[in-house]
């Protein structure tokens, strides 16, 4: 078995006996049609999935649980942190590290109760047992700096920078003027070791009144972080009702939240000072209306046409984005109806474009569909 390629691996991990439901015919796309193939099905709240080397494919689910899928079947692991459950937070991103066939390690995001009635985001690091039926070892390596009432806007996704530091993005947790705050974590993209300490190039370090672990901000909630093909970070982040952004992160940088912005408030009314300000970045792409994007991801596969290209989830309006060109604008929507509510977006080491329907409570692979 250790032998097989990894495609075949895939099959067997998730063949028969999982996803026995039909797909909602093809989806037509400029590089032809496409299939949307169901993997794993009867998922609830689901929020980011990734891929161990043999094959088995995680999954979290909102209210705490991490499954895996193995070998025709699913097993929730066993070992997870205590995660408050409340409107948006929970249990939320996954990584696997480049090195996890090294020492197995895994790491997630969950909104964690901070003091009588405030939760934050926080950074769990754990080891998947041998028999990958449990986390071991088990611990909080980050929180944010003091946590807040309400269930909103934990941004958390997760990447895993090229020198193996790791990029967390925070929302700024209904407080938007915290995310012009140096001396807090809202509103925020992170950078912090693999042990959650504060790695050296981090442009505020030693900055009074900064904590060191931010790395750009003024974001209102980033529900979305990629590296693309050369390596650089992005980010797509909500708006309020309209001006959700896709933005390339830079160290240093503020963005505007909420001193600037392309949306308003849902009262009609004016953010902050307009669209822009003096010493904040402009996105490289925007909406309005808003699309409530979540997960993000470069292409890297065998779809010329897509090489290079950002894809991004639609929470709103049921579609997969496809990002291109210079700068990155949205040319095409990927949408069926198993695109309903598009939580996470990943290209699979098949490379296969994945992605996950929290309105459907699936994982999907997008294929060529037969004759496409």
């Amino acid at each position: 078995m250790p032998n097989k390629p990894l495609a075949a691996l895939l099959c067997t991990a998730l063949g028969a006996g999982l996803a026995t439901g039909t797909t909602a015919g093809p989806l037509k796309t400029e590089a032809g049609a496409m299939t949307a193939e169901p993997v794993i099905e009867g998922l609830e709240m689901p929020w980011a999935f990734g891929f161990l080397p043999d094959g088995t494919v995680l999954v979290t689910e909102k209210d705490g649980r991490l499954l895996a899928v193995r070998d025709g079947e699913r097993q929730e692991i066993g070992g997870l942190p205590k995660v408050r459950d409340e409107a948006q937070g929970g249990l939320l991103d996954l990584l696997v590290p480049r090195d996890f066939a090294e020492d197995r390690l895994l790491y997630m995001t969950y909104s964690k109760r901070q003091g009588f009635r405030g939760s934050g985001t926080a950074v769990y690091r754990a080891r998947l047992s041998e028999d990958g039926t449990r986390l071991q070892d088990g611990e909080t390596i980050f929180e944010i700096a003091r946590g807040s009432g309400g269930g909103y806007h934990f941004g958390s996704r997760l990447v895993e920078a090229p020198d193996g530091a790791l990029f967390v993005t925070i929302g700024d947790r209904g407080e938007g003027g915290l995310a012009q705050d140096l001396s807090m974590h809202n509103g925020s993209v992170l950078r912090i070791t693999p042990e959650g300490a504060t790695p050296e190039g981090n442009p505020f370090a030693g900055q009074d009144g900064a904590l060191a672990e931010i790395w750009s901000y003024g974001h209102r909630n980033p529900q979305g972080a990629a590296l693309d093909l050369n390596g650089d970070l992005w980010a797509v982040e909500h708006g309020a009702q309209g001006g959700d952004e896709v933005n390339r992160i830079e160290p240093g940088t503020n963005y505007g939240w909420p001193v600037i912005s392309y949306g308003k408030n849902y009262d009609g009314t004016p953010i902050g000072e307009g669209t822009e300000a003096e010493g904040m970045a402009q996105p490289v792409h925007y909406w309005d209306p808003s699309i409530a994007p979540s997960g993000m991801t470069f292409y890297d596969g065998s779809v010329g046409d897509w090489r290079g290209n950002a894809f991004i989830g639609s929470l709103k309006y049921n579609y997969i984005s496809r990002l291109a060109g210079e700068p990155l604008a949205e040319v095409e929507r990927l949408e069926n109806d198993d695109t309903l509510r598009v939580r996470d977006v990943r290209q699979g080491p098949d490379g296969a474009l994945w992605f996950l329907s929290e309105g459907n409570g699936a994982l999907y692979r997008i294929t060529a569909a037969p004759g496409g």
